[in-house]
């Protein structure tokens, strides 16, 4: 087995080849549903069947995301994607929806389950969970240190990003997308709105304007190969499905060779990469970067690799590039300021002549308006990207050992073997040679010609009588069979399929009344509260939870995405993370991401006391979801989010430079919404612009009431509106 795999995305099938023929050992990919990058080219089925035939063929393994949540109406859909994945022999799904990551356990136990980065695997906890659930392994959040990741004492494959665009906010618990546009970044339809400008306030002080705060630089670990390397992750998984095939190729064959020990010249590679994909690098939270550090505030995309300085020379622009730089007819290239960009067509040297590649000083036509002067970005490599579309058959082969047996009066016997599989073919009799004898060179000769297979030679052992003959023309013919059966056992090399059978455990049906609870950030707030007859108060502040947690209605609305939960027994709790839930008081918040009955199921029968449903469904579906639970299951106790603002980002660390713990803070974006945004000491928070104001009366489901700088005369005026009952006895 491997120490480390180099993980790799294709989003079609020329990424995939690229990323096979540049050196992987294994490559994940999307179906054209359930895939977190539904904008992607993705794979068909029919693809989907090729691309796994391919790359058992070459040794790679391959992954199918089926990260989404996951609708009702969409789990027999769902089921049956990956019934047929198995049965064409995946080697793992990479899976979000907690409910459907319990229901593969359950119907296919040889099916291998990756607990997806956007599940939140920020927590030991949570490992201890999934690796309880006979998850294989976990994507941890990009959050994790190296460090945090050498910690986690968990019996369970540990995977780990290590080059590509992060997200600013934890995987899983952005709704950001979701809320402004009705694209949810959780089904595979996110907006990138946080590569969009902001500007923000502290109440009425403006400290940055029209700025792109949150939109993160790429993360790129080259240079710290040898500690990744000297890490417990076995996974090195790189970003983008979204990418080009050009960046797929390069940034698998610089991994490849950077794992293998090869001689890198990183800063002239990194400099190349530049000219494919670059929004700036950082090492990311991995290797401990914090705060703004992480941040590109001047652009959000592609900017390319500066090559020189630009000046306006008659109708031509004039090019002064850098020491060691070259520009190529054909490449494209950007001015910085003026940000308009071109193809250089024709290229001209210093004297003004046509030139297919120039250093120095250079001259191309001024089609970019150019009036005063700037710097040049090249923001395409012609010849770099020729040289990776002329991979054809993959620079990185497996070896493949070849035992041939010649004896006069015998048949001819070949066999290969590529260390896991084997096979043999027997010729015909060998003859005694009247004139001229086979030797060793001849066999070695051709049976390395291995041309367009996904093998190279490795060993060639040779048992032969002295003087045999045996025709050229049959030792190709034996090869090409050899190659034909090897590819065909490795095809079939898959996990045996099985499926079970999976019934719910039905629960008594009660009559279930309607009730309130509210999450309150204030002593203020948590004071007038007591006075209503909540259920529930969630209360965000540690001391100010054991400051009153005498009441029986009182909870600790637990840090999200800690490392470590070291809970006690006689605390009650609210969370949005995954964990064992057993021999707690705990209850769930609509982070936990509930879109279908199996995941409020399977999250019951780990201890969960409620079912808070996903802000994300409809007030149909979510009515729709009541029903069909209650019918199928028994009754629940659903809670749903009817007053507050909507946490749209968890963001660790302090990337806007907020003061701790003050809450006149907002970011504003280019319609002029305004996103409350605060920072706890710990992590940043961004809250939706504008409020849920359901406020119905229905009997089916508690109602949850999220308070945030609400005074005491706006929560007394709202909770009399809705009618909320007086405490009878007040504390």
């Amino acid at each position: 087995m491997k120490k480390h795999e180099l993980l790799v995305p294709a989003g079609d099938m020329e990424c995939l080849l690229q990323a096979v023929y540049n050196g992987c050992d294994a490559v994940y990919v999307s179906g054209v549903n359930y895939g977190a990058r539904k904008f992607a080219t993705n794979f068909s089925i029919d693809d989907l069947v090729k691309a796994i035939e391919f790359c058992h063929i070459y040794g790679v393994k391959i992954y199918v995301t089926m990260n989404t949540l996951i609708k009702n109406e969409e789990v027999d859909d769902f089921i049956e994607q990956a019934r047929f994945l198995h049965k064409n022999g995946v080697d793992a799904l990479i899976v979000q929806d907690f409910g459907m990551i319990c229901l593969l356990r359950k119907k296919f136990p040889n099916l291998e389950i990756h607990a997806s980065t956007q599940a939140n695997n920020s927590s030991v906890d949570t490992c201890l969970l999934f690796s309880k659930l006979g998850v294989k392994r976990v994507v941890f959040s990009r959050e994790l240190s190296i460090d945090d990741i050498d910690r986690v004492n968990v019996d369970i494959e540990k995977e780990a990003f290590i080059h590509g665009a992060l997200c600013v906010s934890y995987s899983g618990c952005c709704l950001m997308s979701s809320m402004l546009g009705g694209r949810s970044g959780n089904r595979g339809e996110c907006a990138g709105c946080c590569r969009m400008p902001f500007s923000l306030m502290s109440s009425e002080k403006m400290i940055e304007k029209n700025k792109y705060l949150l939109s993160m630089k790429e993360l790129n670990t080259a240079s710290e190969i040898k500690r990744l390397l000297n890490s417990s992750i076995y996974s090195f998984k790189i970003e983008g499905r979204m990418k080009s095939p050009l960046y797929v190729g390069f940034i698998t064959r610089l991994y490849r060779r950077l794992i293998d020990g090869d001689n890198v010249d990183i800063l002239y590679e990194l400099s190349r990469l530049k000219t494919i994909f670059n929004r700036d690098f950082t090492l990311g939270h991995m290797f401990n970067i914090s705060g703004k550090k992480f941040i590109n505030e001047k652009n959000p995309n592609h900017i390319g690799l500066e090559v020189g300085k630009v000046s306006r020379y008659k109708d031509k622009i004039k090019i002064e590039l850098y020491d060691g730089c070259e520009l190529n007819q054909f490449d494209a290239v950007r001015l910085f300021n003026n940000k308009r960009g071109m193809i250089v067509n024709y290229l001209y040297d210093n004297n003004m002549n046509l030139c297919s590649k120039a250093k120095g000083i250079c001259f191309i036509d001024n089609r970019l308006d150019l009036v005063s002067d700037d710097v040049l970005m090249k923001t395409h490599d012609y010849l770099l990207e020729n040289e990776y579309k002329n991979i054809k058959n993959g620079l990185y082969k497996d070896k493949v050992n070849f035992n041939v047996t010649a004896t006069i009066g015998n048949h001819l016997l070949i066999t290969i073997d590529d260390g896991y599989n084997s096979a043999s073919v027997e010729g015909s009799i060998v003859q005694t040679a009247n004139n001229a004898p086979i030797d060793d060179s001849t066999f070695i000769r051709h049976l390395s010609k291995l041309g367009n297979s996904p093998y190279d030679v490795g060993t060639i052992n040779i048992h032969r009588d002295e003087n045999v003959f045996i025709q050229i023309k049959e030792i190709n013919e034996l090869r090409r069979k050899l190659v034909e059966c090897l590819n065909e056992k490795r095809k079939k090399d898959i996990p045996k399929f099985e499926e079970r059978d999976f019934y719910f455990e039905l629960s008594k049906k009660t009559n279930f009344k309607t009730g309130y609870t509210c999450s309150v950030h204030t002593e203020e707030q948590l004071l007038k509260c007591f006075e209503y007859n909540f259920d529930r108060i969630y209360v965000c502040n540690k001391l100010l939870y054991q400051k009153y947690s005498k009441h029986s209605n009182v909870f600790l609305f637990l840090d999200r995405c800690k490392f470590k939960y070291d809970l006690d027994k006689d605390y009650k709790y609210l969370t949005s993370d995954y964990f064992n839930y057993s021999g707690y008081c705990v209850v769930g918040g609509y982070g936990l991401n509930v879109l279908n009955i199996y995941t409020a199921y399977f999250l019951n029968k780990i201890g969960l006391k409620n079912i808070p449903l996903s802000v994300e469904l409809s007030d149909v579906e979510t009515m729709n979801f009541v029903k069909l639970y209650n019918e199928i299951i028994g009754s629940g106790i659903f809670e749903i989010m009817d007053y507050g603002r909507v946490e749209n980002m968890f963001i660790k660390g302090n990337i806007l430079g907020l003061e701790k713990n003050e809450y006149s803070y907002f970011l504003i974006d280019q319609k002029k919404r305004k996103f409350p945004v605060f920072y706890d000491g710990i992590n940043t928070h961004v809250l939706n612009y504008e409020l849920v104001r359901k406020l119905e009366n229905n009997d089916c489901y508690i109602h949850r009431l999220d308070f945030y700088d609400e005074d005491i005369i706006f929560i007394e005026k709202l909770l009399k509106k809705i009618n909320v009952s007086k405490t009878i006895n007040k504390k």
